[in-house]
């Protein structure tokens, strides 16, 4: 006589394994888009990097959304390093403005206490 009952684990034993059907695998949560330093590049800083990085930050949602992850990933990635050089060429101009400006102050003093 056959068993008419299917053959089910013990009881306290694993539980039994569900077939794959082929459902998307959850990644989580999308990165950070990194747009508040993007605009905040635009801004402050830098138009040209700043803008660059606005649209790789711009790009972040619509990739995750699509299931490209790390096509969203570098998109991320690229936003806050577009940002990051705008903060820094920046800063380099800045600096390069103060330095500027000392040593014309420095000549025109110099300039200035010079009698013939």
């Amino acid at each position: 006589m056959t068993d008419q009952y299917p053959n089910y684990p013990p009881p306290g034993g694993p539980p039994p394994q569900q077939p794959y059907y082929g459902g998307m695998p959850n990644y989580g949560p999308p990165p950070d888009n990194n747009l508040v330093w993007a605009i905040l590049c635009t801004v402050l800083c830098c138009l040209p990097l700043g803008i660059v990085a606005i649209v790789k930050s711009s790009q972040v949602q619509t990739l995750w959304s699509q299931g490209f992850y790390a096509e969203a990933q570098k998109a991320a990635d690229d936003a806050k390093k577009w940002s990051m050089w705008g903060a820094i060429a920046t800063g380099g101009l800045f600096l390069l403005y103060i330095i500027f400006v000392v040593v014309m102050i420095i000549i025109g003093a110099s300039a200035g206490s010079f009698t013939p």
